[in-house]
């Protein structure tokens, strides 16, 4: 009789992590997303959930989820996704949402009781979020805000001049930093941003959007290349190096972010646990 296949630590995580997620009906960006670090962040027993059904009310070019008319809101889905970061085990949490501009508040409430209802399972659980804009809308901000949040991220993505090429026309640039700077001043300890490189931004303009960010007191930064996932999103204009990743990591540090993930594959919820111990660590240094 021969023996059955040993899988490794990282393969049965994978496997126990795949499983939740069929088993628990929630849905992850990165599945949603095709996120090319799946493999990776699933061994390590890590997921990111994706809230409010998988199709956005926005068309930036860039993104591969689905657009269109949305369906109503899962009444259960906190539940379900609450439960299903019980069974992974996770200490750390991270959620995104596609925009759902059909709906009053965005979807800040519902985001906020899925924030909730985690704490309320694992009380000692680190949630980061990865919120849409709002509208500019601040008072559903406080709402996600005052939910307990640990991490609260919203994506610049692009350089001020292809905002409006690269993001859908209800986006704006002035309006993601209006969402992170209000953020800081309602008390969020931790904000985080994310910039595609490689659609066609200067240096210069690069190194602005880096600086705007630190104005609106962004803590950690994410720099990655966008891969284009289908014949339908905008082309590569450029890929970037290592070297150049890292020439733009140490420039990021330098103007003041307390993390930087800057990589080809990263993205915002990549090495997002590595990146808040950071910051809490060089906030413990600083007292």
């Amino acid at each position: 009789m021969s023996e059955k296949p040993k899988i490794s630590v990282r393969e049965g995580l994978a496997w126990h992590t795949s499983r939740t997620v069929l088993n628990s009906g929630v849905r992850t960006v990165c599945e949603e997303a095709l996120c090319p670090n799946i493999g990776e962040c699933w061994s390590e027993g890590t997921a990111t959930f994706m809230l409010m059904g998988d199709i956005c009310t926005r068309g930036c070019r860039f993104c591969y989820v689905k657009k269109g008319k949305p369906a109503p809101l899962d009444p259960e889905e906190p539940e379900r996704v609450a439960n299903a970061v019980r069974e992974m085990n996770l200490d750390y949490v991270t959620l995104t949402s596609v925009d759902r501009d059909d709906l009053n508040d965005g979807g800040a409430s519902h985001i906020a009781s899925t924030v909730r209802k985690i704490k309320e399972v694992l009380p000692a659980v680190k949630v980061e979020v990865l919120i849409p804009d709002f509208r500019g809308d601040v008072e559903a901000l406080r709402q996600v805000i005052e939910s307990g949040v640990d991490v609260l991220a919203h994506n610049l993505e692009t350089v001020r001049r292809l905002t409006p090429f690269v993001r859908d026309g209800r986006a704006g640039y002035a309006q993601s930093l209006k969402v992170l700077r209000s953020a800081k001043e309602m008390g969020s300890k931790v904000t985080k941003s994310s910039i595609l490189l490689g659609l066609g931004e200067r240096k210069d303009e690069l190194l602005e959007a880096m600086n705007d960010l630190r104005e609106a007191e962004v803590d950690v930064l994410v720099l990655s290349q966008y891969l284009r996932p289908s014949g339908k999103q905008l082309n590569v204009v450029k890929r970037y190096t290592t070297q150049e990743f890292q020439e733009l990591a140490h420039e990021a540090l330098k103007i003041g972010f307390k993390a930087v993930v800057s990589s080809t594959l990263a993205r915002t919820s990549y090495r997002a646990k590595e990146a808040y111990l950071r910051v809490i660590g060089a906030a413990k240094g600083n007292n």
